[in-house]
């Protein structure tokens, strides 16, 4: 394969695996481009294969399945291929692949997939007795953190529910929400529904919560606007109050000013005939010192003729 090309395939390839948590679609899509320009890789076909898986395009993710099991000689993608012949209606054949001899020698984890794929398709055909026979393995006790026992845990608990034993399924299920780390089983909401309780989004009450406060406060705004209006009102209503007491007050103390006035020109009148009384006074003092001075004059005359 010519460079260039293989760089090519190696960009999409990459592409698929970013976007494969996220949007398994899109990592097909990029997957199929890699097929058509390296449709002889067995990688590249596993990739597609489990691209179509996730994106449930299960027809064609059988069919590359099928095309990397006869390429690679991978046999651990038996338990998805069961799957996808349990997604497309036919249990039977999803037991069948279960019963391959070549199971006992898949890996752990792959052995667990596959007896959940089976009790699965045991419950699709109405056997729900024989699906929870199917789930009783020693497993189910075992002490780890694989990602496969939270899975295991929550299939039994499901088909006990649906069996009717509520009781059993309750401790399962919150056996199963206590492995499950983080959260991707939903074993907790299960079990809290058989409790009869039932779980709330916090994030959406919060967000009521945040708008019903931003429209208290938007009302406490208003409320502090129209008591604003009110307290001008009244300092206007004050005002108006203050300058009609200052007229009032002018318009009373204009007749004491008059009073006042003419108490003066009357102080002023008196003041006036006391002056003119005292210059009468005055012209009658200068009468008796001019007739004393004339008796002195008559005094010393007579006195000059005695002598």
């Amino acid at each position: 394969m010519p460079r260039s090309l293989a760089d090519l395939v190696a960009q999409h390839l990459v592409a698929s695996g970013r976007f494969l948590d996220d949007e398994p679609e899109l990592a097909y899509q990029h997957a199929r481009v890699a097929r058509r320009l390296a449709a002889r890789l067995g990688g590249v076909r596993e990739a597609v294969a489990i691209t179509a898986y996730l994106a449930e395009h299960y027809d064609e993710a059988l069919t590359e399945f099928r095309a990397v099991r006869r390429m690679t000689g991978n046999h651990e993608v038996l338990a998805m291929m069961a799957d996808c012949e349990r997604a497309l209606g036919r249990p039977e054949k999803a037991l069948a692949l279960s019963r391959e001899p070549i199971v006992l020698q898949l890996e752990e984890a792959t052995q667990i997939e596959m007896l959940i794929v089976a009790a699965g398709a045991r419950r699709d055909m109405g056997q729900t007795a024989a699906a929870i026979q199917t789930l009783e393995v020693p497993e189910l006790n075992k002490r780890t953190r694989a990602d496969w026992l939270p899975r295991l845990r929550y299939a039994y608990a499901d088909a006990l529910a649906e069996a009717g034993r509520d009781e059993d399924a309750l401790i399962w299920f919150h056996r199963a929400a206590g492995s499950d780390q983080d959260g991707s089983t939903g074993a907790a909401e299960r079990a809290a529904e058989l409790e009869g309780l039932h779980f709330t989004d916090l994030d959406d009450e919060d967000d009521e919560d945040a708008i019903i406060e931003v429209t208290d406060e938007d009302d406490s705004e208003v409320d502090t606007d129209d008591d604003d209006e009110i307290d001008e009102v009244e300092v206007d209503d004050a005002d108006d109050s203050h300058a009609d007491d200052s007229d009032a007050d002018d318009e009373d103390e204009d007749p004491v000013d008059e009073a006042d006035s003419d108490d003066e020109d009357d102080s002023d009148d008196d003041t006036d005939d006391d002056d003119t009384d005292e210059d009468e006074d005055d012209e009658d003092d200068d009468v008796i010192v001019d007739d004393a001075l004339d008796g002195e004059v008559d005094v010393d005359v007579d006195d000059a003729k005695k002598d």
